[in-house]
């Protein structure tokens, strides 16, 4: 089961990249059996905890929103994460061949490498259940950079390029990254001031 490999990148990447790369899931199966699941689970705690829990900066009163603003947010949210999961997975893909991938390995390994790549944000979602920003901004920058590790570490085995490579590769990579981070900040802007946006309790 794909799901056994979110264990296996905290305990021992190196082994786990290498039985990633033996398997050659299509992008789809990937994308059903691993990443609709973990990307859900910020979501979903995000919607728990902004409209029943709150969240409070200072001193200040508990801030909450409404249910059904809190669950539009939450799906577009998910939705925003299933599309930086592919762009990031397309950009592998893209750049595998200047960067010396195997060509055969490109089409399946380099979504895979994104998607698993992107494990300890989605399990970072946890941590939106206790709503304390700055709690859940350490969260999930550590989050980040141990994600960030996991794609440099991942990139020679899984794409089958020179260990010395992976380097620029990486670094390629995660501005393409930032880009679609910056993109859908930007994008969450536009859509709450012109269609979906906070709605908070009274």
């Amino acid at each position: 089961m794909l799901l056994s490999h979110a264990f296996g990148l905290f305990t021992k990447p190196d082994a786990e990249w290498a039985a990633i790369r033996k398997e050659h899931e299509t992008p789809r199966r990937v994308y059903v059996a691993y990443v609709l699941i973990l990307a859900s689970i910020a979501p979903i705690c995000a919607y728990v905890s902004t409209a029943h829990f709150g969240w409070t900066v200072g001193s200040e009163r508990i801030v909450k929103l409404t249910e059904i603003s809190a669950l539009q947010l939450s799906v577009l949210t998910y939705l925003a994460m299933l599309v930086g999961v592919f762009a990031l997975g397309y950009a592998v893909n893209w750049m595998a061949r200047t960067y010396g991938a195997k060509e055969e390995h490109t089409p399946s390994n380099g979504i895979a490498l994104a998607a698993y790549s992107c494990t300890p944000l989605f399990l970072a979602g946890f941590a939106l259940l206790y709503p304390v920003p700055w709690f859940n901004a350490a969260i999930f920058l550590a989050a980040a950079c141990y994600g960030a590790w996991l794609m440099y570490d991942g990139l020679p085995i899984v794409m089958g390029i020179e260990q010395d490579r992976a380097v620029f590769y990486g670094g390629a990579l995660l501005t393409v990254g930032l880009v679609i981070l910056v993109s859908t900040r930007v994008g969450s802007v536009i859509i709450w001031n012109f269609f979906v946006g906070p709605v908070f309790v009274g």
